[in-house]
């Protein structure tokens, strides 16, 4: 069972003392499966209107946005289930500063150079100070045990130069998700500032890989899109591959050998139980939810030929046979709406991409660049599609579904497997290095392909899969 993060209305009258955010009594929003506590309005200064101190998410990171994010202080130095309410304010700044860097759109101002900055001042910031630090925009918050040993942390986000507030948001969460609520703090920020979507409240799940190339040991493992709360969810008795969320994110369907037998499984998250989804004496592979949860895609290789197919994904029925050409269809990767699927072929005498519609009419082809494409996966807004390209090494790339605008992100030697952020923007993907002792490892770039960064995972890595946003 997810543990929801329960958004805390912070007062929405005009404040005229610097104690009032802890003083109003919380409204609790409880959101339904799936929903995101609603963002509280932007409260300007009096008599002013903030201007669009905006962030250029197209023209790269040539000049990110100078940003200051102090410590949280707290009212009270209490000791909670995850340490003090001192140090964790120190923490929670941390982390939505590493969150914004990561972005490669944000430059925190480092910790030394800032001033510790008292409860009060929260809500009353110390304008000409900032100023003087050369940021442009300021973060501020606070963190509070409560009485039923719940926290609660505010957040608090200003335009430095207009001397205005431009978010305000709060969470109150058990001691065990404090961090979500840095990264939801963080994704507030990120979505005011450059008008795109969140995606720091997330998870990945992906194969971690262990043991000489002939001989790998691969276990499903899940992790916070940074790294942390990191865990393993297979023992590694049988290899897995390519892990994908149901959109509920309460499962994950994956290709697994138990027995040297390919077959597709659903990994239930909350009570670590599988299940059979598909076994058939032909190989099984690549398997991936519909948008709905209702269906699940997968690959069937059958007597030298592969093609696509869909079953229900509560289990029993018949797969639906979706192609039926001569050669190797697979890959198959829904549309947000569902409407439609993105696949590779070769049918043409080499790995393209093509487009069909859900039921399987219509296909067409819509890659027409130098070299072989694999792995496509739609965008979750829609209007791209990732691949890997196999042009004398393996890149990843987009292009629009309709097969214009092709452009490559990386220029890895082995780059392969994209999996799209919540928000479309960054493309996880994973990178091998050369000869039989290189590792894999787990990377992400944006859409601008300047901002490329690893991943860090305990052991070698393959196969990430971003999920959505955390409820």
């Amino acid at each position: 069972m997810a543990v929801r993060i329960r958004a805390l209305l912070l007062g929405l009258t005009c404040l005229a003392a610097p104690a009032l955010a802890q003083d109003v009594p919380p409204v609790t929003l409880n959101p339904p499966a799936g929903a995101q506590p609603p963002q509280l309005p932007a409260q300007a200064a009096p008599g002013q209107t903030p201007p669009p101190l905006e962030v250029d998410v197209t023209g790269g990171i040539s000049a990110p946005m100078p940003i200051a994010i102090p410590a949280m202080p707290t009212p009270a130095v209490t000791s909670t289930a995850a340490g003090s309410t001192d140090a964790l304010g120190r923490q929670l700044s941390d982390i939505i500063a590493n969150d914004l860097r990561a972005s490669g759109l944000f430059t925190p101002i480092p910790p030394a150079q800032l001033r510790t900055i008292m409860f009060p001042e929260v809500t009353a910031p110390a304008y000409d100070y900032w100023g003087g630090t050369g940021a442009q925009a300021l973060v501020q918050g606070y963190i509070r045990a409560n009485g039923d040993g719940s926290l609660t942390v505010g957040c608090y986000l200003y335009d430095v130069t207009a001397r205005a507030e431009l978010v305000r948001q709060g969470f109150v969460v058990p001691p065990s998700q404090w961090r979500r609520a840095a990264h939801k703090c963080a994704d507030a920020i990120y979505a005011r500032l450059t008008g795109e979507g969140p995606y720091f409240d997330s998870r990945v799940v992906y194969v971690s890989e262990t043991g000489p190339k002939g001989n790998r040991i691969k276990r499903l493992a899940i992790m916070d899109q940074d790294g942390a709360n990191h865990r393993f969810l297979t023992a590694g008795s049988s290899i897995v591959l390519t892990p994908r969320f149901a959109p509920n994110q309460q499962s994950i369907v994956y290709m697994s050998y138990v027995g040297k037998n390919p077959a597709i499984y659903v990994y239930d998250i909350g009570t670590g139980k599988q299940r059979l989804v598909v076994q058939n004496a032909a190989t099984t592979f690549a398997p991936r939810f519909s948008p709905d949860g209702r269906w699940i895609l997968f690959s069937r290789a059958d007597g030298g030929n592969t093609d696509i197919y869909r079953v229900s994904s509560a289990g029993g029925g018949t797969p639906q046979k979706l192609t039926n050409s001569p050669g190797i269809d697979t890959g198959g990767s829904y549309s947000p709406d569902g409407s439609r699927i993105v696949f590779e072929s070769d049918r043409s005498g080499g790995q393209q991409i093509y487009v069909m519609n859900a039921d399987g009419s219509n296909q067409q082809r819509i890659s027409f660049g130098g070299g072989r494409y694999a792995t496509p996966v739609w965008s979750p807004r829609g209007d791209l599609i990732a691949f890997t390209k196999l042009a004398g090494s393996f890149r990843i790339g987009v292009m629009s579904p309709n097969g214009s605008g092709e452009k490559l992100l990386t220029d890895g030697n082995q780059d392969e497997g994209p999996s799209w952020s919540p928000n479309g923007r960054v493309i996880t993907f994973f990178r091998s290095g050369r000869g039989s002792a290189g590792k894999a490892d787990l990377w992400s770039v944006d859409l601008t392909g300047v901002n490329a960064r690893r991943i860090p995972t305990p052991l070698d890595g393959s196969d990430p899969a971003w999920g959505p946003l955390q409820p």
